[in-house]
């Protein structure tokens, strides 16, 4: 009889995504952010991690999350803003992986993604309710809008 009931626990469950925490994890306004994370993003469905402030969505991820990463200084790399969130953003040339950091916001958050497997303006749209939690004391000086992620 306990055999019935297992099944269904079993098939519900996702592979947890290994990802680790950023040095400011623990900072309160990370966890204001977290509990208002969307549960999917464009198709891919929010999955549990292994460390505090991170997330994950899709099966293998498509796109990965962490919240109290080091605060981006003055740069020269393209800064893009979404629903008013400003994001500096650098492509690992190798791998063509994008990593966007808030940029103004303390602690600053992290969004890692493959322009060419989910659309990282998708991305940023769905996220920038979230990240509005973690209020902005700066702006991007100047806003690259041809920037093509």
């Amino acid at each position: 009889m306990s055999g019935t009931f297992l099944l269904p626990v079993l098939a519900g469950c996702a592979s947890v995504a290994s990802v680790d925490a950023a040095p400011d994890a623990a900072n309160p306004l990370c966890a204001e952010m977290m509990v208002v994370l969307p549960e999917a993003i464009d198709d891919a469905e929010r999955r549990s991690t292994t460390s505090q402030a991170t997330s994950a969505w899709g099966d293998p991820s498509k796109v990965v999350l962490r919240c109290g990463v080091e605060v981006p200084g003055p740069t020269t790399d393209p800064c893009v803003s979404v629903n008013d969130v400003d994001w500096v953003a650098n492509e690992d040339e190798e791998s063509g992986i994008w990593t966007l950091t808030t940029y103004g916001r303390t602690p600053a958050t992290e969004v890692v993604l493959d322009p060419n497997v989910i659309p990282s303006s998708t991305v940023l749209a769905t996220l920038s309710d979230a990240a509005q939690k973690i209020p902005a004391s700066k702006k991007c000086v100047s806003v690259d809008k041809s920037v093509n992620l």
